[in-house]
């Protein structure tokens, strides 16, 4: 098990363990193997590892490759995607001497969090996972689901991808951004409470979901383009226009979207790096509009955030920066909280209506 490096002091420690702290991306292993409650070696998240880390919550995500856009491949899909949505909601009770519990609405997770219960937030990477019917986006909220990523890597029925897979017969565009049926699931997940996730969208795909969506949107593994040049970061009219819709950009821990490759040598990330990122994005659009996720067990990780047990490590950083707690608090889960209950309250007026 992973132990706290001596160079945290106990005032870091002792800040990280005081604060809700939402990581906003994390896959889970699929098939499940149901050992969410074990202390696993190869996973970076289990939930022994976020209470040892004092992690307080973290949204897990049903993970659904992109595939072939047709009635085989969308049926295959939702299958997985509400497969995947159960086993998270299985991240519950009490196992091992530890309490989690599946929360759906902010007031849920609060609640938890002042219990000392783990949260667990379902959410969905890849819009594919409703193939071509925006009626599971009902079933996905019903489990729990708090955002949908538009897209992976690869054009869907929905939308246009950053990266786009000519080994699926993608062109560079499909819809040039929102397609109709891309536009009518935004409506749903509007109306169900559901945040739109642009992280691997299209410029283009983001910047409409913004126009479109009546809640602020969300970039739940992203970071800053005019830092490392790579299409799965947002350039600065996309934070800008992130900004306009109060919605948040979760700065990952990524090495690739992080900071550019060396020309000799592997790319290594640091938390300093993740930190930078951050800095960035306060500069451009104030501290409101930025969070932290990690994307581990989807490929993330940073040489001194290596899974659960070291996101002290940054709240160590961005004190050493100069940031004070009302500002750590608001990365590290206020921000993305502000968001969801938005999107909550425009549900709720949506029903009422």
């Amino acid at each position: 098990m992973t132990t706290q490096p001596s160079s945290v002091s106990p005032d870091a420690v002792a800040l990280h363990r005081a604060l809700f702290t939402l990581d906003s991306h994390i896959d889970i292993p699929w098939p499940d193997r149901n050992d969410a409650f074990e202390d696993t070696a190869d996973r970076r998240v289990d939930l022994p590892k976020m209470q040892q880390g004092g992690m307080s919550a973290g949204c897990f995500v049903a993970y659904i490759a992109q595939a072939a856009i047709n009635r085989e491949g969308h049926t295959q899909a939702q299958q997985q995607c509400l497969a995947m949505l159960d086993a998270i909601g299985r991240m519950q009770g009490t196992h091992n001497g530890i309490s989690a519990r599946v929360c759906s609405t902010v007031a849920d997770m609060r609640a938890a969090f002042e219990e000392g219960v783990l949260v667990v937030v379902p959410a969905v990477e890849n819009g594919y996972g409703m193939g071509d019917d925006p009626a599971l986006l009902k079933q996905f909220r019903a489990k729990g689901a708090r955002y949908v990523t538009l897209t992976h890597n690869g054009h869907n029925a929905l939308a246009d991808a950053a990266i786009h897979r000519p080994s699926l017969g993608d062109a560079p565009q499909r819809h040039h951004g929102l397609s109709a049926l891309g536009r009518e699931a935004i409506a749903e997940m509007n109306r169900l409470g559901i945040v739109v996730d642009v992280s691997h969208s299209s410029k283009q795909t983001m910047l409409q979901a913004v126009q479109v969506s009546a809640t602020p949107i969300v970039a739940s593994h992203s970071c800053v383009r005019t830092l490392c040049d790579h299409p799965r970061n947002l350039d600065d009219e996309q934070l800008d226009a992130l900004k306009e819709s109060g919605g948040v950009i979760q700065i990952t821990a990524m090495p690739a979207f992080l900071k550019p490759k060396p020309e000799e040598g592997k790319r290594q990330g640091f938390v300093a790096d993740l930190v930078d990122h951050i800095d960035y994005v306060v500069r451009r659009l104030g501290p409101e509009y930025v969070g932290i996720s990690s994307d581990f067990d989807g490929g993330g990780a940073l040489e001194d955030w290596q899974n659960a047990t070291q996101g002290v490590n940054i709240t160590a950083e961005l004190m050493r920066r100069g940031y004070d707690k009302s500002e750590i608090a608001a990365f590290w889960g206020e921000n993305f909280l502000r968001v969801l209950e938005k999107a909550e309250q425009v549900a709720e007026q949506s029903r009422i209506a």
